[in-house]
């Protein structure tokens, strides 16, 4: 069933003759391909426009590992000077998205290894304090120690969980932006 649907994916992309998916962008000029706001900016530093980045970031998702190229047609074609701006904005734009999940995963990884520290000396205290009160016997002291040993599984727990559950979708993310910043760009 999930081979069937992605092949259903795939057939409405056109093909290059060496066989690579062509993601399709109509625009009327290259300036419809970047953000109002900064107009006096050179392309190569200009923000591409969001529903751009997500058009391609959606179409490179769902075609998996296929091999693609991105194709702009504009109502003219521009020049090689204008299309040589466009390509390293493209790819300057996506490197750009790639570096900002690589410090997202860091400091979720940073994160990780703080609440697992956190959690170890949280756990060796409340044995500490377990082997010292068994003497003593004082329910509330027991109770202060259970606390600390939920709190300190908890910690443990969360910071095993960020790092292995959250881990995979930022390192799919950074090679996919990756994949973007490499791809072939055409024009037409």
């Amino acid at each position: 069933m999930a081979i069937k649907m992605k092949k259903q994916i795939v057939n409405r992309y056109t093909r290059t003759p060496d066989n690579k998916l062509v993601l399709d962008i109509a625009a009327r000029k290259v300036e419809d391909l970047y953000n109002d706001f900064d107009k006096h900016t050179p392309y190569v530093k200009k923000e591409l426009k969001q529903d751009l980045v997500e058009y391609i970031i959606e179409s490179v998702s769902e075609i998996g590992k296929e091999k693609f190229v991105i194709q702009f047609r504009f109502n003219t074609v521009p020049g090689t000077n204008l299309t040589s701006r466009v390509k390293t904005s493209v790819h300057n734009y996506f490197l750009y998205l790639k570096e900002l999940e690589l410090r997202e995963l860091a400091r979720m990884t940073r994160t990780s290894f703080i609440l697992f520290a956190i959690g170890v000396v949280i756990l060796f205290l409340s044995v500490w304090i377990n082997q010292r009160i068994t003497n003593y016997g004082v329910v509330v002291t027991h109770v202060v120690t259970e606390g600390l040993n939920v709190a300190a599984w908890v910690s443990l727990w969360n910071a095993i969980a960020t790092f292995l559950i959250n881990w995979a979708p930022h390192r799919r993310k950074i090679a996919m932006y990756e994949r973007i910043s490499k791809a072939t760009i055409l024009f037409h």
